[in-house]
């Protein structure tokens, strides 16, 4: 049976995303997303893949693509976000050149154990079906589409965003679906954009028709699934990598002095430097040319590469990128992007004092976060000036500047100034 095509889904606008960019490219351990999922799906022997882009992100990917030994990827690229069913298109003209074959449709920005694309390469070898698609069982509302399971796991239907206490049943599609006939597929998503419905639900709508003449199986999956679709997510994403750490991994080119405790799944790259007094509790990852300064503590963290953890500063259950500069300050539970400057004696509270759940604003909606400890997540180039407090659940946009001693209680749109006003008294011993 022909292997079925990998066709990796990394357009969209990920404007939910803000105040990080662009999902695919976020580094873990060092690596960008995209690249970690290529190589994955490479050692599982599907090394002809599509990857649909964006007109932003389209350079960079058919950079990550060409660094993949061994894989052939076609970039294809969605000129405007108008959907999953309208980004599935765009693999037409492969398609066209290469003749109708079956595919493999998955989200970069969608991580998982690799026994879950073993389950589902294994359905699809069994023939029993035209399409088969994975099913993850949820205990809570999940804003993603559900499953309608039949006798002997056919699915029925599949109902996109059906909201809270409307769901069909507990189980949500993972975008891990193979198509054994993509003609067949892409056909149907076309007549679906024919219609005069306005919803973005064309490649959901178009399996639910199929379904009615053609047998999709779900395939269960149990096993641990993190998608990025908010910019918290990154952490959990952070804490999944974190957690394949095995033992400690320490190049002999960092430079580690006298005096420093490394404890736990540690991996620490070339050129790091840990100064005396530091302490390091894995599951943690130094990158390179990193810096750990005098009596700082990193703990279940990721430092990108070039960034410095500055003295006495406490950095726990983070993600800090390339190039992050602190000094004397408190980074919790926060995703703090490229070159963000975080300045002396800052802080980033990150626990509500009624220990609620911690909200955030996500495109004019009020959104829960599911998460009790949340510090702070800043844009790429913002800067935090010295002593400066930011509340749980806080965003600050991308080059943004926030003057000394300010609270930030609210979110800060992209390269926005925000200081706090003060005046100055004379006394009447004074004049």
């Amino acid at each position: 049976m022909r292997s079925p095509l990998l066709v990796i889904l990394a357009g969209g606008a990920s404007s939910r995303l803000w105040p990080l960019e662009e999902k695919s490219l976020i580094k873990f351990m060092g690596r960008p997303l995209l690249t970690y999922q290529l190589e994955r799906y490479a050692r599982l022997g599907m090394r002809q893949a599509v990857i649909v882009a964006n007109p932003e992100n389209e350079d960079v990917i058919r950079s990550l693509a060409r660094s993949v030994d061994g894989s052939s990827v076609e970039v294809v690229v969605q000129p405007e976000p108008k959907g999953m069913g309208d980004a599935v298109l765009k693999i037409q003209p492969y398609l066209d050149r290469h003749g109708n074959q079956p595919i493999y449709i998955t989200q970069v920005h969608d991580l998982t154990d690799v026994v879950l694309h073993q389950k589902m390469l294994t359905a699809y070898q069994s023939g029993y079906a035209i399409a088969y698609l994975a099913g993850y069982r949820v205990k809570e509302y999940f804003p993603g589409g559900y499953l309608e399971v039949g006798p002997d796991d056919r699915v029925t239907n599949i109902v996109e965003k059906p909201g809270a206490g409307n769901e069909p049943s507990d189980l949500v599609s993972i975008v891990a679906h193979i198509h054994a006939d993509a003609a067949l597929l892409l056909d149907q998503v076309r007549a679906e954009y024919a219609k005069p419905d306005k919803t973005d639900d064309h490649y959901e709508r178009a399996m639910a028709a199929l379904m009615a003449e053609h047998v999709f199986q779900v395939v269960p999956y149990e096993g641990p699934w993190q998608a990025i679709k908010f910019p918290w997510h990154v952490l959990d994403v952070m804490h999944a990598m974190l957690g394949q750490i095995d033992g400690q991994r320490i190049s002999p080119d960092a430079k580690i002095e006298d005096g420093v405790l490394i404890k736990g799944n540690v991996v620490i790259e070339s050129g790091a430097r840990l100064f005396h007094g530091a302490t390091v509790v894995g599951p943690a990852y130094i990158g390179p040319n990193a810096i750990v300064g005098n009596n700082a503590l990193v703990r279940e963290s990721m430092v990108g590469a070039g960034s410095v953890v500055g003295y006495v500063t406490e950095v726990a259950r983070s993600y800090m990128g390339e190039g992050v500069h602190t000094h004397a300050c408190q980074v919790l539970d926060s995703v703090l992007d490229d070159h963000v400057n975080f300045s002396a004696t800052c802080t980033t509270a990150n626990l509500r004092i009624d220990q609620g759940p911690v909200w955030s604003w996500i495109k004019g909606d009020r959104v829960n976060t599911g998460r009790d400890k949340l510090g702070l997540i800043a844009g790429k180039k913002a800067f935090i000036g010295v002593n400066v407090m930011t509340m749980p659940g806080i965003k600050i946009g991308r080059e943004s500047e926030i003057g000394p001693t300010t609270v930030v209680s609210r979110d800060v749109p992209d390269r926005t100034r925000v200081w706090v006003k003060q005046a100055i008294e004379s006394s009447a011993q004074d004049e």
